[in-house]
Order: structure tokens, then sequence, then C-alpha cells
């Protein structure tokens, strides 16, 4: 199993991104704006060794806690998506209406 490390960081501005890296490869490195473009980067890197995947995530000291929430509410509404169209649902965890099915 490799271990994807995932980097929370801020850049100049004050805008969180996420940078990752391959630990089985040195010269691997991936630069994340949004929680889709990482699910897909994470996905993209996990296929070379059959989806069998670890993430250790942490952050720069510079990035703020409001930062990191932010991350973490990305996540969790990403997840909530995967799970709603994987079940079909009609209806969102939040109560919202599913449009994508």
């Amino acid at each position: 199993m490799v271990v994807i490390e995932s980097v929370i960081k801020s850049n100049a501005l004050g805008r969180w991104y996420i940078e990752l890296s391959d630990t089985l490869k040195e010269e691997s490195m991936e630069i994340c704006l949004d929680i889709n473009e990482y699910a897909d980067k994470v996905e993209m890197m996990g296929q070379e060794y059959g989806g069998e995947v670890e993430v250790a995530w942490s952050s720069e000291d510079n990035v703020t806690p409001e930062q990191i929430n932010e991350v973490r509410q990305q996540i969790m509404a990403y997840e909530a998506e995967v799970e709603a169209k994987n079940k079909e649902a009609t209806h969102m965890p939040d109560g919202t209406p599913n449009f994508s099915v």
C-alpha cells in the first residue's frame, strides 16, 4: 500500500491549496486547488497501486484553522455527494434534492 501525503498549504493571497506526494516516488508532486481536483488526482495516483492507498494529512504552520475547516467541509460535501450518487438517492444528507439522479 502506498501512502499519499496531503499537505494543506496557503499561498501569499491567503488561498489554501493541497500538495500531494506519492511517498514511493521522489519526483511526484501535484497541486490541487479544490477537493474535486484532489479526489481525481488521488484516484489517478492510486490506480498504479490497484487503489490501495492511504492518505496522510498535515498542514503548514501558516494555514489557519478556518482554512483547515473549509477543506474539511468540502471533503464532507464531496463524500456526501459521492454517497448519494452511489445510492441514487433522491435527496442529499442535508435534505436538499439530489438533481443528479
